[in-house]
């Protein structure tokens, strides 16, 4: 019962929609009865919510995982210094960590008008298609590049860089100016620049900054953008 209550609840997409049973039957391939009997436990718990015929992922969800200690730690030292990089440069910004072969988003902080991104707290996006993502990966080992250029490059947008060779390429860039560029990859009309964040030598989060590509200026973001990965990196080093 559990591993089918997973996939219900993994069923649902990084745009957070709402659902009915049958569409959840037919996204799971778990029969309808079946799936009635777990949303019913599963909204009971906290962990769906319900309205009217359809459902959607619950808060109960989103407490347990901002409860997660090294995200949550994580995520407190990096909030002053999110801020002072929105108070720098008042455009969307983000902290990421990877987790397996995608960027996991623990934090965003944006202005009144917000970007349309895909991009979500809690939520996901491929390590590839994203400054955030391409920051990590750069700086993640030979091991992990190797594994995911082994694999077929997912797409967000026709921009996305799917060509093995070309984040290849990126990476390497990536790895001798310490900062990475995304130009429509993840969102049209939408370009970042993002950092790692490192503590002990090695990659645990990445930080960016996004702007509608009109006002994309690389040589007024990019120091923003790596004081602040830098800043974040010496707290958690003296913290480590």
């Amino acid at each position: 019962m559990l591993d089918k209550a997973t996939i219900i609840l993994e069923s649902f997409g990084p745009g957070g929609g709402a659902f009915r049973l049958t569409e959840i039957s037919e996204s799971t391939g778990l029969p309808k009865p079946t799936v009635h009997r777990l949303a019913a436990d599963l909204v009971r718990l906290g962990w769906l919510e319900r309205t009217g015929a359809r459902y959607r992922l619950g808060t109960k969800l989103f407490e347990l995982g901002s409860l997660v200690p090294h995200r949550l730690d994580l995520r407190e030292a990096a909030l002053p210094f999110l801020q002072d990089l929105f108070e720098a440069t008042r455009e969307t910004v983000h902290l990421g960590v990877r987790e397996g072969m995608d960027v996991v988003y623990l934090e965003r902080i944006h202005g009144h008008e917000a970007l349309r991104l895909p991009s979500r707290i809690g939520g996901s996006l491929p390590l590839n298609c994203t400054g955030v993502g391409k920051a990590l990966l750069a700086f993640s080992g030979a091991d992990l590049v190797d594994e995911v250029l082994s694999r077929p490059l997912p797409s967000l947008t026709p921009y996305s860089l799917t060509d093995p060779d070309g984040l290849r390429l990126a990476l390497e860039k990536i790895q001798v100016s310490g900062l990475a560029y995304e130009e429509q990859e993840a969102a049209l009309g939408v370009s970042c620049i993002a950092a790692p964040v490192f503590s002990g030598g090695t990659t645990v989060a990445a930080l960016s900054v996004a702007v509608p590509r009109s006002r994309f200026s690389p040589a007024r973001l990019a120091p923003a953008v790596r004081t602040a990965a830098l800043g974040l990196s010496r707290v958690l080093r003296g913290a480590a």
